[in-house]
């Protein structure tokens, strides 16, 4: 029993074609769309840029989600991992209508197939890669390895939506689509979405065969099943068997979908749900699918030679012809019509309405963004009666909001945790009591808190936590990422593709605002003394400041009340990444909760109850971070008993970028206010939680650069005690006191005494943790005691 009529075939063949031909003129075409005459040097572009190898796969696959959606009125969306088959996707929607409707002047007729063709890959045009521009992507395909993470962040909590994942078998060979698989341990078929993945086998990458395709199809079904799927092989280069075979897969696996989600959501159903095989696809077509056989006696078609543009050097005639046979085998006189717009026949294909994958708001998620039922911050503050009076844990203060966070929005599913195996370590463990940890693998007696109703999600890839939530929040959801700061690196890649990714969907009005990307760095830097070196880095900062203004912010929270002040403030934002780094060890709280506020909204401000300067300081004491403002205000008190009459001023940054002047970021200070707080002539030591030097480019334009001195990380580290981290990179509160004594005018006389105590104090300081393997008293007990007035 066939599943496609003769009719249905030839229309799904012909829509395939209409689909090849669009792709292969966007990459070569400027003029003549429809071939009216005969092709001339004239009507190629001057550059071919574009990737024809996974195209006409990719256009395969879309047709037939198509008939799939039409048939079973589905609601789906499709995310290409081969992400330079950008041309087959704009090709797709632009069949469907989805592009002409949000790009006008892109019409379905000849001048816009012209505009159209011109516009890909060109000055002021679109990428050649599946992009913000691209309707019906949450997926940026700049750089591979994310979509199927992406995904299944799409696929949680939206139990109506299936997620199509075209997977490259080139992009299968990345770290982050490797552990990707394994998302199916988390997906719960009773309240989340199902994802398909179709792995894309056509063999090869740039320049080389890839590992999945040459592994044969037992062993490569054996790795799928220990993945814990259940894989479809769709095999052939003959097209007519080809879509008769996908068509009747696609079927198969729909209803095999559909008997999961009933069979879990079924009234008396097992709670938690077992966990089931999901089925995927492996589909194997030629690289280059009906693209030029040979070029200049070389075979091309299934080879690595497809993988870009198949044919070049126009300067040959023969080229020429070759390309216009090649556009010609397509049959455009019979796909459109004299004006260039698709057959009715063909066109009926598309679903439509929001059907269409290209029109689907969940590819636009800022369509569906439901804001968070937010607690108010204040009844979580930490209570103090004086700065300086009370210690508390600021990311477990912070994990108390969080976890009501969680229990307001539990009914509406759209706010997730995420984060490598360390939500409890990072002290946010009520939001676990509140949901427990997402789980749908084997659980046994001794494990706690998992549970197929989690909302934390857990699993010990920095790679997926960072894919899941974003596709999470690109299909309009909420949700922070916690991590430990030094591992925060491994996504350095995929935190720029994001940034990318929210900066030019700025620029697209169709695109509406998601939730913003909310980091939490904890264990940091300088309370990883006990893990050493190896976790000692604090770099995370200076990647996010070389991204645009427009789209990230830093925020450096001094204690557990401005945590909570720059959290609220982060899980209400959109369109940003927001990056926020406080310690989770027991530290001195300085801001009650109004103080909180009000420093947190100027982004950085003078502490006049640590400053003395009466408005004519000797020094500017200034630090951003919690442990460099716990050693500032220690080395104001060392200095109150060194210099009896010196005059402090105390500046705390919380927001890191109110340092660039206002033209280079729209939070900054203007001249005015920030040399209000650091003045324009006097001293300035300040202790920062990073590299030092960021503070320098973040400031050289300043009035006051020249006087300006930062201490903080300078790659010095070791398994040590707390204060000796500082110690060894010159941040501590007696070094601190020092650089003020040395910059000071009028304390020139009491240098050489200062440097001498310095000496003998950090020799003490030595000679104690050597031999008692904790700090000095006089720093494990110190508490402040206020400025000399």
């Amino acid at each position: 029993m066939t599943t496609l009529s003769p009719d249905l075939l030839r229309r799904l063949h012909a829509w395939w074609r209409a689909a090849n031909y669009l792709s292969v003129g966007q990459i070569y075409l400027r003029a003549n769309p429809l071939l009216e005459e005969p092709l001339s040097l004239a009507h190629i572009k001057p550059r071919l840029l574009g990737h024809w190898g996974t195209t006409p796969g990719l256009n395969f696959v879309y047709v037939h989600l198509n008939r799939l959606i039409k048939d079973h009125d589905l609601n789906m969306i499709n995310i290409i991992g081969p992400g330079h088959g950008g041309p087959g996707l704009v090709a797709s929607t632009y069949l469907e209508g989805s592009y002409s409707e949000t790009y006008p002047a892109i019409s379905q007729d000849r001048d816009g197939m012209q505009a159209l063709f011109r516009q890909f890959s060109w000055p002021y045009g679109i990428p050649s890669h599946v992009a913000p521009e691209t309707p019906g992507s949450i997926h940026e395909g700049g750089e591979l390895g994310y979509s199927l993470a992406h995904a299944y962040g799409a696929a949680f909590d939206n139990p109506d939506l299936i997620v199509a994942c075209i997977v490259g078998d080139g992009e299968a060979e990345t770290g982050a689509l490797a552990t990707s698989w394994h998302s199916n341990k988390f997906l719960n078929p009773a309240r989340d979405g199902a994802v398909l993945p179709i792995l894309h086998l056509n063999g090869y990458k740039i320049a080389n065969p890839t590992v999945l395709a040459r592994i044969d199809h037992v062993e490569l079904a054996e790795l799928f099943r220990g993945y814990g799927y259940e894989p479809y092989f769709v095999v052939g280069d003959e097209p007519m068997a080809m879509h008769e075979l996908l068509a009747t897969t696609l079927d198969t696996i729909l209803a095999r979908i559909r008997h999961i989600q009933a069979a879990a959501r079924a009234p008396g159903a097992p709670q938690p749900p077992p966990r089931p095989a999901w089925p995927m696809i492996v589909l194997q077509t030629p690289k280059g699918w009906t693209g030029p056989k040979t070029v200049d006696g070389l075979p091309v078609e299934g080879t690595w030679r497809a993988h870009q543009v198949p044919i070049s050097d126009f300067k040959a005639p023969e080229h020429i012809r070759q390309l216009e046979n090649w556009l010609r085998r397509y049959a455009p006189q019979d796909l459109f019509d004299a004006t260039g717009r698709l057959h009715a026949d063909f066109a009926s294909l598309a679903p439509t309405g929001q059907r269409r994958m290209g029109a689907n708001p969940h590819a636009n998620g800022g369509e569906l963004l439901v804001p968070l039922k937010m607690p108010d911050f204040r009844d979580f503050a930490v209570t103090l009666a004086a700065p300086g009076s009370v210690k508390a844990e600021a990311t477990r203060v912070m994990g108390s909001f969080l976890a009501e966070v969680m229990r307001r929005n539990l009914s509406s599913a759209n706010f997730r945790l995420f984060g490598p195996d360390e939500t409890a370590s990072n002290r946010l463990g009520a939001v676990i009591d509140v949901s427990g940890k997402a789980w749908m693998a084997d659980i046994e007696a001794v494990d706690d808190d998992l549970s197929a109703d989690g909302r934390v999600m857990e699993v010990l890839s920095e790679h997926l936590c960072e894919g899941w939530l974003e596709g999470y929040l690109l299909t309009g959801r909420h949700g922070l990422f916690s991590c430990y700061e030094a591992f925060i690196h491994i996504i350095d890649s995929m935190f720029n593709q994001h940034a990318k990714w929210l900066k030019v969907c700025r620029q697209i009005p169709w695109r509406k605002p998601v939730a913003s990307l909310n980091y939490l760095l904890t264990s940091h830097v300088w309370r990883q003394d006990h893990n050493g070196f190896s976790h000692q880095d604090p770099g995370f900062i200076d990647h996010v400041a070389n991204k645009s203004p427009e789209v990230v912010r830093i925020y450096l929270a001094p204690d557990a009340n401005c945590l909570l002040v720059v959290t609220d403030h982060c899980l209400k934002s959109r369109n940003y990444v927001n990056l926020i780094i406080a310690g989770k060890q027991p530290e001195w709280q300085w801001l009650d909760i109004d103080a909180a506020i009000r420093h947190c909204t100027a982004g950085a401000g003078v502490w006049d109850w640590a400053s003395n300067d009466a408005g004519e300081p000797d020094v500017v004491m200034a630090c951003a971070g919690d442990v460099p403002t716990l050693e500032t205000l220690a080395a104001v008190t060392l200095l109150h008993d060194y210099v009896p009459d010196i005059r402090i001023r105390v500046v705390n940054v919380v927001d890191l970028m109110t340092l660039q002047p206002p033209a280079e970021h729209p939070h900054g200070l203007d001249d005015d206010a920030f040399d209000a707080l650091f003045t324009r002539d006097k001293p300035v030591v300040f202790a920062f939680h990073g590299y030092p030097w960021l503070i320098h480019r973040l400031t050289y334009r300043r009035h006051n650069h020249a006087n300006l001195h930062v201490r903080g990380y300078k790659e010095e580290g070791s398994t040590t005690t707390p204060f000796d981290m500082v110690v060894l990179n010159n941040m501590d509160r007696y070094q601190l006191a020092l650089d003020a004594i040395r910059r000071i005018p009028r304390l020139r006389n009491r240098v050489d005494e200062a440097t001498e105590r310095y000496r003998q104090t950090i020799a003490r300081h030595k000679a104690w943790v050597s031999e008692h393997g904790e700090d000095m008293p006089e720093v494990r007990d110190w508490q402040w005691s206020g400025p000399r007035l």
